[in-house]
């Protein structure tokens, strides 16, 4: 789908108010409600917009009193050994993010836990469940310095350079 610059601009101002109304949407990028409208819904339709929601904070709804990080090391590096892994990663609600890495580590893996002893357990659940780890390093945060952007850098295309 070619994006041009009336769906970027859409696209950039729904990142920052997925609730903007479609008058206020369609004043903002210099279009009538009506066509701008049938762009949203075109690009809805096409799964570039795949939904809408809200920006929560999670420690306000979840007690997480810690956050590790964990590098992992598997022991067989083969595809059923990766499958595993990522399956039980997958099915763990402690694991927030998951990273399949390369140059010596196979796994970066963010945990929100409540406290240290739980994530002991957990590491110690992983091993006795052979999941394959061969190595792993815990590194505790003990404060979040930059949280990250949830919009995606979308600039109009050059116009210059069609024309």
């Amino acid at each position: 789908m070619k994006l041009d610059k009336f769906d970027i601009k859409i696209l950039q101002i729904l990142q920052q108010d997925g609730r903007m109304t479609k008058s206020n949407l369609a004043q903002a990028i210099n279009l009538s409600v009506s066509p701008c409208w049938e762009r949203v819904k075109r690009l809805e339709q096409a799964g570039v917009i795949e939904g809408y929601g809200a920006r929560i904070n999670p420690d306000a709804v979840i007690k997480l009193n810690t956050v590790v990080r964990s590098k992992l090391t598997l022991g067989q590096h083969d595809v059923e050994s990766f499958q595993r892994f990522e399956r039980a990663m997958q099915a763990c609600d402690d694991v927030k993010e998951c990273w399949a890495t390369g140059g010596g580590i196979d796994y970066i893996v963010r945990l929100g836990v409540t406290d240290i002893d739980y994530y002991q357990r957990l590491i110690d659940r992983w091993l006795t469940d052979d999941l394959g780890i061969k190595q792993y390093y815990t590194y505790i945060v003990t404060k979040q310095v930059k949280r990250p952007a949830l919009t995606l850098p979308l600039e109009a295309p050059d116009t210059a350079a069609n024309g």
